[in-house]
């Protein structure tokens, strides 16, 4: 008999019909005359399975154990009582790997489910992350194809830094000094002259000891570049991608959305375009509100909170002093103090999640920044390139997939989006 899914037989027509299924065992209940084992597989529902003493699967349902993998035959029924409103009277079990007493349980610690997380990975609620998080990122690339882009892919081991150099980490590379990429920006420049229009989806690091609920180590980062596009059309693209990302997710992960507690309807309701404010204003926003910062003053998460806790949309920050951004960003001509860039911020708090600008094209300014930034211009030769030929106007951004998701799904904490989340305190499992 062809196995079928759980979520694929709680349903009325399946209701006397006889069914095999496979999974674990995620809990077990015994009485004097009947055992209950409550058997999960990859669907969001988990199925009731009674298993008679009288029966012949009484013995083998003896031996199982929590997280055991099973297969059972037996014919499902309607019962009001069960899980879902259905449960699967047994006629047989073949017992496929007999679990040791399984580690976790009720009242665990949040450090001790990270120390397992290859097993806590199984529970439900990482199950409805991991299924949202799989659309998502299907999502962002289904934009990226409809509209002209081609995936490419960078390198993650870089000779020079990308954005702030004390925030890479470093190791020795044949005896030469590397960097871990916290960006393919550059090389995705370098791809825009054949494609014009590149994008990537691929593992970033930061060296930063932050220990916020939106920080990691080690993220996926979504980054795009385009050719003849400034930055007002960088910032379209962008709330575009976003908005096409949440109502994706809201329409094909609604069941998730709800049982992780986040109305689908409120992901539907993300319209374009988004609002935009200048750094300025936005300064102006915080210390009204009460927040301690300066103009010049980079946000903290205090500050993105007090900025964004009233919007129930994502808002752009748009010209930021010169001073305060990469080498790479385009100075505005209107004011030469300020760079031509724009930062998008999730609401109520939950942080930036793009970084993007106007690229500079100009090779003298790009030298001139560099030099004012201490760095040695001949480490840059390859990128230098790019404008001596054939340069041209050209934006991009780089948007955190695991800050996106956890502002998607209302997550308390960024790990939980993440497989297996690497910190300044956690490299495995």
């Amino acid at each position: 008999m062809k196995f079928k899914k759980i979520e694929e037989v709680m349903k009325k027509q399946f209701v006397g019909k006889k069914v095999s299924l496979r999974g674990w065992v995620s809990n077990k209940r015994v009485s004097k005359t009947i055992m209950f084992l409550i058997l999960r597989d990859s669907s969001n529902k988990n199925i009731q399975c009674s298993v008679k003493r009288d029966s012949k699967a009484w013995n083998d349902a003896q031996k199982v154990t929590q997280e055991s993998s099973i297969e059972v035959k037996g014919k499902i029924v309607a019962d009001e009582r069960a899980p879902g409103g259905f449960e699967l009277l047994v006629e047989s079990i073949r017992i496929i790997g007999l679990a040791e007493r399984y580690p976790i349980n009720r009242d665990k610690s949040t450090e001790f489910l990270l120390d397992k997380r290859h097993l806590w990975i199984r529970s439900d609620r990482m199950k409805y992350f991991m299924k949202i998080r799989a659309q998502a990122f299907k999502a962002a690339r289904e934009f990226f194809e409809k509209n002209g882009f081609y995936e490419v892919t960078g390198p993650e081991i870089v000779s020079t830094k990308g954005e702030e150099g004390g925030s890479l980490f470093s190791f020795n590379y044949f005896g030469k000094k590397a960097y871990l990429s916290q960006t393919n920006q550059m090389h995705l420049e370098a791809m825009i002259y054949s494609l014009e229009r590149v994008y990537s989806l691929q593992p970033s690091f930061r060296a930063e000891k932050s220990r916020t609920r939106n920080h990691v180590t080690e993220y996926w980062h979504l980054e795009g570049e385009a050719a003849w596009v400034d930055n007002e059309e960088n910032m379209r693209i962008i709330e575009e991608l976003v908005k096409h990302v949440c109502h994706s997710v809201a329409r094909n992960c609604k069941e998730e959305l709800v049982l992780l507690g986040r109305d689908p309807k409120y992901l539907l309701s993300i319209k374009t375009p988004f609002k935009r404010i200048t750094y300025e204003q936005a300064i102006r926003i915080i210390q009204k509100k009460g927040g301690r910062i300066e103009y010049g003053d980079d946000f903290g998460a205090e500050h993105e909170r007090l900025l964004t806790e009233d919007e129930s949309q994502p808002i752009f920050i748009t010209s930021w002093p010169r001073r305060m951004k990469a080498f790479y960003m385009k100075v505005d001509d209107r004011n030469p103090e300020l760079v031509k860039c724009a930062d998008l911020q999730a609401p109520k708090g939950f942080g930036e999640l793009v970084g993007s600008s106007q690229r500079e094209e100009d090779i003298k300014v790009i030298i001139e920044n560099l030099k004012r930034e201490g760095d040695d211009p001949k480490k840059y030769e390859w990128y230098l390139d790019l404008r001596r030929f054939g340069t041209v106007p050209h934006s991009g951004f780089g948007l955190g997939m695991s800050r996106l998701l956890r502002w998607l799904t209302n997550a308390e904490h960024i790990r939980d989006v993440i497989p297996f989340p690497r910190t300044p305190t956690r490299m495995k499992p």
